[in-house]
């Protein structure tokens, strides 16, 4: 229903129907590409709800990527979509990725539909980049685009020498997509309660998410400020018993965040800082053990060229909870303790091979807190012009149980057991096309 809703969002204003005339528009260019994905699990597990047996991807995808301007360049439109069949659960889908028309004017740009927005400096570190991911996508191994989930919103961004705005304004509340217990380990403290609802904000004025980021470029720094009003992305959890039968409510908290970040070129590489608070509006004093505390975040990194075409990232990333004392008082008996602090290191390398025609990556992240690590090695290769083969294996280590209270609050970090899955997908674009007119970030 939401997808003919914004079709007929964007057919209605599309710059032709509001009256331009024929010479200023220009005619849509269609493109896109096929891929196929295929994970396999190494461990030899199967999850309980298992479903495809060993595999845990298994699709074929059809991209298509609609869009067009005017002459003049003010009007604009952009669709993308794709078709697929998911072979494991043997069924054919739809997912509309982006959708939105806009008008550009010489300080500013309008936006109206669906569309990926992502803010911030960190690598597969999200501080104040408060929109929606697909985890399911990034474990199971598809290509990076898809962590991110388009949110249904207006967007205006203006520019000026004195200042940069970037404003996001989303009445319809958008989850993140967290990994399905048909194809993932998840660790799940109430899975003995056999009654359990979950509850999405609903669509009102007062529940629209805002969004804002100022920024500039200062004394050689990309400076950033940020701030969000809206609900976290993973549910909470609250206990109540009916006629003394046990029953869990899942909802999303309301949260508050601000934010800033910068970046310049420095000791031979670039250099990148960014912090943020987590103001958790439910559980102001830290009592509520189903929702999650405020807390501080804060992520330093360093990226350099090491040699010919040799590229590493390091990061060093840094969560705090508030009201530590009263989220201690507050478990249930049986719940273990997450740390007041919680860090995490971690690597990328990226090497390029053969006028670029091999790409060689690995990330890596490890935490000391959480006694974990997570590996995701990736090999890509370019056949030709239009076509590519990718191998991605991703590994993800724990030495210790999964909390329960970490799985309860589900704060932004999927609580998975050990898992290993080597991805391959194959890419081929049809046809070759250029940039997209009105795509620019």
């Amino acid at each position: 229903m939401r997808l003919a809703s914004a079709l007929t969002v964007l057919a209605i204003l599309w710059p032709g129907n509001l009256g331009a005339e024929e010479k200023n528009r220009l005619p849509v260019t269609i493109h896109g590409f096929l891929m196929g994905n295929a994970s396999v699990r190494m461990t030899g597990k199967r999850p309980l709800m298992g479903e495809g047996g060993a595999f845990v991807l298994g699709e074929e995808r059809l991209r298509l990527d609609a869009s067009g301007a005017t002459k003049s360049g003010n009007g604009f439109l952009l669709i993308k979509g794709d078709i697929f069949h998911d072979a494991v659960a043997n069924r054919v889908d739809g997912d509309l990725r982006e959708a939105y028309a806009g008008f550009r004017g010489s300080r500013f740009d309008l936006r109206l539909g669906r569309q990926i927005v992502t803010w911030g400096v960190g690598d597969l570190f999200f501080i104040n980049d408060v929109f929606p991911k697909d985890w399911e996508s990034f474990f199971s191994g598809r290509p990076m685009e898809y962590l991110k989930r388009g949110v249904d919103a207006v967007r205006l961004q203006y520019s000026s020498d004195a200042l940069n705005v970037d404003v996001v304004a989303t009445p319809f509340f958008t989850a993140d997509a967290l990994p399905s217990p048909k194809r993932f380990f998840l660790y799940n403290p109430f899975a003995a309660v056999a009654e359990q609802r979950q509850h999405t904000p609903p669509v009102r004025a007062e529940n629209t998410e805002v969004a804002l980021r100022l920024y500039r470029r200062i004394a050689g720094l990309d400076v950033s400020l940020y701030g969000h009003h809206g609900f976290w992305r993973m549910p909470g959890a609250n206990m109540d018993s009916d006629n003394g039968t046990p029953r869990i409510s899942r909802f999303y908290p309301r949260l508050v965040t601000w934010g800033a970040s910068a970046q310049r070129n420095l000791l031979d590489g670039i250099v990148s800082f960014e912090g943020g608070r987590y103001n958790s509006l439910d559980d102001r004093g830290g009592a509520a053990p189903g929702v999650p505390n405020s807390q501080w975040r804060v992520l330093a990194a360093y990226q350099r060229q090491l040699a010919r075409e040799l590229t590493a990232t390091f990061q060093g990333y840094v969560e705090a909870m508030e009201s530590y004392n009263s989220y201690r008082n507050s478990l249930p008996a049986g719940f273990r303790a997450e740390d007041r602090v919680r860090g995490v290191f971690s690597v990328r390398l990226t090497q390029f091979l053969s006028y670029q025609n091999w790409r060689l990556s690995a990330f890596i992240a490890c935490s000391p807190t959480d006694s974990d690590c997570f590996a995701q090695p990736e090999v890509s290769h370019r056949l030709s012009d239009k076509s590519q083969i990718r191998f991605l294996s991703t590994w993800a280590l724990s030495a210790r149980r999964p909390a329960a209270r970490s799985a309860a609050r589900t704060r932004e970090r999927a609580p998975l057991a050990a898992i290993a899955s080597p991805t391959v997908t194959v890419e081929h674009v049809y046809p070759p096309s250029g940039p997209s007119p009105g795509t620019a970030a």
